[in-house]
């Protein structure tokens, strides 16, 4: 892929090049992408993974405000979920980003359930993670949101 070199610096920029969820730790620059742009330039970036559950939104990166680079790439991948006739599309936030919640919510995701401590049990993986997140709210859960594609 031509973009995988700038998909492994966003990664890295981002994530920390890894990503702990589901208590195990993932490489988002290994997994299947969708590049968003903007008259030429990449606004947006979205990882996934599919199995035989569905298709799973590992990250999504917006990174222009205001121009439905998230909107785009989370509606592509609910297009892919739906011409592999997938049973879902789904993605796990934390309970501290309120404006992910919304985002997705917004875009016909449902929360269908809260994993407690989570993100506690994920800082044995990634110790990076911080403890305080959006707003000073601190990080403890997953939340999972879904929708049928």
């Amino acid at each position: 892929m031509e973009d995988r070199g700038w998909v492994n610096e966003v990664i890295a920029q981002r994530w920390g090049g890894v990503v702990a969820i589901h208590d195990e730790l993932y490489a988002p620059s290994e997994l299947p992408s969708l590049v968003a742009e903007l008259e030429g330039e990449r606004v947006g970036l979205l990882t996934y993974r599919v199995d035989r559950h569905g298709l799973e939104v590992v990250t999504v990166d917006a990174l222009m405000d205001g121009v439905g680079a998230g909107t785009s790439l989370i509606c592509a991948a609910r297009s892919i979920a739906q011409s592999q006739a997938l049973p879902r599309m789904w993605t796990v936030t934390t309970n501290d980003n309120v404006h992910a919640l919304w985002f997705y919510q917004r875009l016909g995701l449902r929360v269908v359930r809260v994993d407690l401590g989570a993100v506690d049990r994920a800082r044995l993986l990634k110790p990076s993670i911080p403890l305080m997140g959006h707003d000073g709210i601190p990080i403890r859960d997953e939340l999972v949101l879904e929708v049928q594609p």
